[in-house]
């Protein structure tokens, strides 16, 4: 699908089935609460939809939208006290030590290695969606990846 306006409900459903997984596999990663992925993939679609045709690039704005909302679902569930991880589904070690290392990156680093490395966007999209300019999305995924290297090699080691 091209990334035009919608214009209406069936294109919207259109381009949730083409990007609603990836998306959601991105979120899930960003906050490693499945529950908090489903639930800004959701609002993220329906704000999509009550705003209309007035989106200019609705993929864009649906990730970036999404992002957000999960980012302010995590910072009111630390806020609160809850933990992030379900620690009653244990994933396999190496990837609760994947989770806890993008935890601990910054969440601009952290959605700029996301997007391009596990949602296969290139850096185009990913400015698009960050809202950022290219050399600073190269700045966050660069930074992201060492940060992200050093923090798994400290686990090998341990």
């Amino acid at each position: 699908m091209q990334d035009s306006r919608i214009t209406d409900r069936t294109s919207l459903e259109e381009l949730y089935r083409t990007d609603g997984p990836k998306l959601w596999r991105a979120l899930a990663a960003f906050t490693a609460v499945p529950d908090v992925a489903s639930d800004a993939l959701a609002e993220a679609y329906a704000q999509a939809l009550r705003r209309g045709d007035e989106l200019t690039s609705p993929r864009a704005w649906i990730w970036r939208a999404a992002f957000r909302i999960a980012a302010g679902e995590m910072k009111r569930l630390r806020a609160e006290g809850g933990t992030p991880i379900d620690t009653g589904q244990r994933a396999p070690e190496t990837l609760l030590d994947l989770v806890e290392a993008l935890e601990a990156i910054s969440p601009n680093q952290r959605v700029a290695v996301i997007l391009h490395d596990y949602a296969d966007k290139p850096i185009a999209e990913v400015c698009e969606v960050m809202g950022i300019a290219r050399a600073t999305a190269y700045v966050h995924l660069s930074q992201g990846r060492r940060r992200l290297r050093a923090l798994l090699e400290e686990d090998d080691d341990a």
